[in-house]
């Protein structure tokens, strides 16, 4: 497949993480591999505040391997695993200041078959609607990290508008005090391929 999407510029991620974590919504998360080209909508994700929040995996400035390129510009790949699984995060604020957004669900646009393939199975519904399912189906993997989101072989590009977002709680952190009830989690309403629905506040979008 012929790459067709363009990558936003690097300003696009200048933006407070909250904002960031909204305005991805619906923009475009694309992959380039020497097996071709996979991309889905942003539907869902978390932001994670750095040092003040508990469940950042830089919370009070922890500075390790892992960790380093959080505090870098806004718009590098931070990618890591979570038991077997590889996650994608966009690092977010300004340099020096850890914060990062996870993309925890996209809804799958280009490059099905590909998709499929990777991840061995044929139900569309449940092929990229987890952190962990999206980037086996996307092919994003720990080679990823470091990377910046405003160029190939990795980047975010435009999409659609979301006709209306949710708010609510974080998930799987339950071991973090009082940050696991931050609603810093946000996910296009009613779009079928977030990984967990739950009746929570709605933000209209204008």
């Amino acid at each position: 497949m012929k790459n067709s999407y363009e990558p936003l510029h690097r300003d696009f991620f200048m933006q407070s993480t909250i904002d960031l974590a909204q305005a991805l919504l619906g923009c475009t998360l694309v992959k380039i591999t020497n097996e071709g080209t996979a991309a889905g909508y942003i539907v869902e994700t978390e932001a994670y505040m750095g040092p003040m929040d508990r469940a950042a995996h830089s919370h009070q400035n922890r500075r390790t391997k892992r960790t380093e390129i959080m505090f870098a510009e806004a718009g590098h790949v931070y990618t890591y695993l979570m038991h077997t699984h590889c996650l994608v995060n966009v690092v977010s604020s300004d340099k020096e200041k850890p914060e990062a957004v996870l993309i925890r669900a996209v809804e799958p646009v280009a490059g099905m078959e590909l998709m499929f393939k990777r991840r061995g199975m044929t139900d569309i519904k449940n092929l990229t609607n987890g952190p962990g399912k999206l980037t086996k189906s996307l092919g994003i993997s720990m080679e990823d990290y470091g990377r910046v989101l405003w160029e190939p072989p990795i980047f975010i590009s435009n999409g659609i508008s979301p006709h209306s977002i949710s708010q609510g709680k974080r998930i799987g952190i339950n071991n973090t005090g009082e940050a696991k009830d931050y609603p810093w989690r946000f996910w296009i309403t009613e779009n079928p391929f977030v990984s967990r629905h739950q009746i929570e506040s709605k933000k209209p979008v204008i």
